[in-house]
């Protein structure tokens, strides 16, 4: 690579949003600013919840509260910069902010994957050898999954980001995306990135296969000892344990299995920003919603931190 290219590596690139020049960017800024208002405060308020009430304080709700810290943070990353250029005229992300949003955006989406994983590992224990739940998952095995699910996203970014931002960029600055996903990026460098595009394509399909595997597994045992199960309320309780697991899996699988699986010459640029928008916008507003509209122990937390607010209120008002 010679100094020109390198020089020109560190000039702004171009983000031209998830429409190119919208009829009504005022109503695109609105709906986005709203989502993300209510993902990232369900989210904290999800995070709140788990810490201050005793009963929730089990390996299951450990795990959800980790999901929820990544669901806050990638959405951060993300939205608040597609907000600004739908303001703006520029529409500009320097070279150092798009590697630092790559990082951050593949370390999250890597950890969520083996935390999903995870999390049906959890549910398999918890249905299938109830008995041996808080010795199968103690304090030492969530703190090792939590961390497990947090390093090995990282070095997804580790991998990713250093190789993707050393190609140089010396054509059009014009990233045809609402933020800096890879595949996009990639397509204005001016040398040939299909050996790496197929090497990272192979180690996305890696990512996603194994955490898939484990959920299949994990729900294959727990599908047959429901099965086997004899009163029809021990049933309900094991599909209810589940479900909520199970929607929020189907929905940001979903997506990844086409961002990251699908090969590339299926892809169009429209389709990968649609696809892109539900699983980095959407569903860290959903998978809070799915997991307090469809949980007891959450309502009944909630309803008891907020009569908490509302005495403590009452108290300062009657001062």
């Amino acid at each position: 690579m010679n100094m020109m290219a390198i020089a020109q590596n560190h000039t702004d690139f171009i983000l031209l949003g998830l429409i190119i020049h919208p009829m009504f960017p005022g109503l695109i800024f609105a709906v986005v600013l709203s989502i993300f208002v209510v993902a990232v405060t369900s989210n904290l308020v999800m995070i709140l919840l788990i810490h201050v009430d005793s009963h929730l304080h089990t390996p299951m709700y450990f795990l959800l509260s980790q999901l929820s810290i990544m669901d806050t943070a990638y959405i951060s990353i993300i939205v608040p910069k597609m907000l600004q250029n739908l303001l703006s005229k520029e529409k500009t992300i320097s070279f150092k902010g798009c590697a630092v949003q790559i990082y951050l955006y593949t370390t999250l989406v890597g950890g969520e994957f083996f935390l999903l994983g995870l999390m049906a590992y959890d549910r398999y224990v918890a249905v299938c050898n109830p008995l041996r739940y808080s010795l199968l998952m103690n304090r030492r095995i969530c703190l090792f999954m939590a961390v497990g699910s947090w390093i090995g996203g990282s070095l997804d970014g580790f991998i990713l980001t250093p190789v993707t931002m050393g190609f140089p960029y010396c054509g059009s600055r014009e990233i045809n995306h609402f933020f800096c996903e890879i595949p996009a990026v990639l397509k204005l460098s001016c040398e040939d990135t299909s050996l790496y595009e197929t090497l990272m394509y192979a180690c996305c399909v890696l990512m996603v296969l194994i955490p898939i595997s484990l959920i299949s597994v994990s729900y294959t045992r727990i599908l047959i000892t429901v099965h086997r199960m004899n009163s029809a309320e021990s049933r309900r309780k094991a599909f209810a344990t589940c479900s909520s697991h199970i929607m929020v899996v189907s929905i940001f699988y979903g997506a990844a299995f086409y961002t990251n699986v699908i090969p590339q010459s299926y892809h169009t640029p429209e389709k990968d920003k649609v696809v892109s928008a539900f699983y980095t916008i959407l569903t860290p507003m959903l998978n809070p919603l799915i997991y307090s509209l469809r949980n007891k122990d959450v309502a009944v937390a909630l309803r008891k931190l907020l009569g908490r607010y509302v005495s403590t209120h009452r108290i300062w008002v009657g001062k």
